[in-house]
């Protein structure tokens, strides 16, 4: 009896009890590849995405044309490492997307690479907010899911519609959209009455006030960016010496040699983007950088002077946000608003609030729009950062 021999059996097995994880880990043992692999990748890629597996930043592998099954199966398993499970997810994932930007393109709209690892990450992050769980438990969660749940989660967080879980026998889970019948609130997981409060108000506060993080978060790991954003990122690009965006620059150059729509250029910006591993800090950067584009669509200054580096306006932005906080003693005054002088963290090295790149959680949860909007505060922090900007007296503007 060999070992491939018993893992054949525990594999055969577990797709007849359907124990979703372990076949999907005995799958990956034994070098299993899903059917039409090969196909679903080229019909993301015929569609002009680019395709990344693995978890980011140091270990993903951008797939740029087709490959044959072996060599992609060879590059989606190298991707993940020892982590066999994952890597026959990731497998699973390129199918279902494939399905979709055929049946729903869509829903791909602004999103030109599918990073397959951060889709994996924000779906057990997901699932560990809607059951209350831990990481660990929500990756154990994602992986004992069924192909249709699956399917389903992955379709949820493409839309970005809300979604609610039923249990259902043998601690299997059940994705229902929010607005479905199949809803019953007795069955239901991690959505029932907070303790020490009514159902109905505490968990609409709390749906509330992680609304924004979360839909950065999804927009992040989906690479979404508002219409028309690198063509406006390329007018900006023509008016300064450079664009700065965690320590890659996009030099002017650029606009001479690719024209605004060009696909080329488009990667360019997105490559750079991608050397941020936080999801809701790429958002933050993206919207900073349409700040920027409005500048220069209301012709606002004829050349905005030298490298700007992107990322300073965003914490220039922070610090903004977390001075009005101390004036109305906002929600930030419990962590990063606290003190002026310290900037409290925690034993390893974080912010309280778990805010990535040092920028507080509720600035990345606070609405683009409003006078205490992210939209609002990018938009001082160009006019305080940018040394082209006059300091002094009155300036038209028509940004609003």
């Amino acid at each position: 009896v060999t070992v491939r021999g018993l893992l054949k059996g525990l594999y055969e097995k577990a797709c007849q009890q359907k124990m979703w994880g372990l076949v999907r880990h005995t799958a990956g043992m034994l070098g299993k590849r899903v059917e039409d692999l090969a196909k679903a990748v080229t019909d993301l890629l015929v569609r002009q995405k680019q395709v990344t597996v693995g978890m980011p930043p140091n270990s993903e592998h951008t797939i740029t044309a087709p490959l044959p099954e072996m060599e992609l199966r060879a590059v989606i398993h190298e991707a993940y490492g020892d982590d066999e499970s994952t890597a026959m997810l990731s497998q699973e994932l390129l199918v279902y997307l494939a399905m979709f930007i055929r049946t729903e393109p869509q829903l791909f709209h602004e999103m030109l690479r599918l990073r397959v690892g951060l889709i994996i990450q924000v779906m057990a992050k997901e699932l560990s907010r809607t059951l209350n769980c831990d990481g660990e438990q929500a990756s154990e969660h994602l992986l004992n899911l069924s192909p249709f749940e699956m399917k389903n989660l992955l379709h949820h967080i493409l839309s970005g519609k809300e979604f609610a879980i039923n249990s259902v026998a043998r601690g299997n889970i059940s994705i229902v959209s929010c607005k479905s019948s199949r809803v019953s609130k007795k069955s239901q997981i991690g959505i029932g009455e907070p303790e020490g409060g009514t159902a109905d108000g505490g968990s609409l506060i709390d749906d509330r006030q992680g609304q924004w993080l979360r839909r950065r978060r999804l927009d992040g790991a989906l690479n979404r960016v508002p219409r028309d954003f690198y063509p406006r990122v390329w007018t900006v690009l023509e008016r300064c010496s450079g664009l700065a965006i965690e320590g890659r620059v996009l030099p002017q150059s650029l606009t001479q040699e690719m024209t605004p729509n060009e696909l080329k250029f488009a990667l360019e910006v997105e490559t750079a983007l991608n050397t941020i591993p936080q999801p809701e800090y790429r958002q933050l950067v993206v919207e900073a950088l349409m700040v920027l584009t409005l500048v220069t669509e209301h012709n606002i200054l004829a050349s905005l002077g030298e490298i700007i580096y992107v990322e300073h306006l965003v914490h220039k932005a922070n610090q903004l946000f977390l001075v009005d906080q101390r004036k109305v003693h906002g929600d930030a005054m419990l962590c990063c608003a606290k003190n002026k002088d310290i900037r409290e963290t925690t034993t390893a090295g974080l912010l309280l609030c778990g805010g990535a790149a040092y920028i507080c959680q509720h600035l990345y949860d606070s609405a683009p729009s409003g006078s205490y909007g992210t939209m609002t505060y990018m938009a001082r922090a160009v006019a305080s950062v940018l040394d082209c900007l006059p300091k002094q007296g009155d300036m038209d503007c028509t940004i609003s």
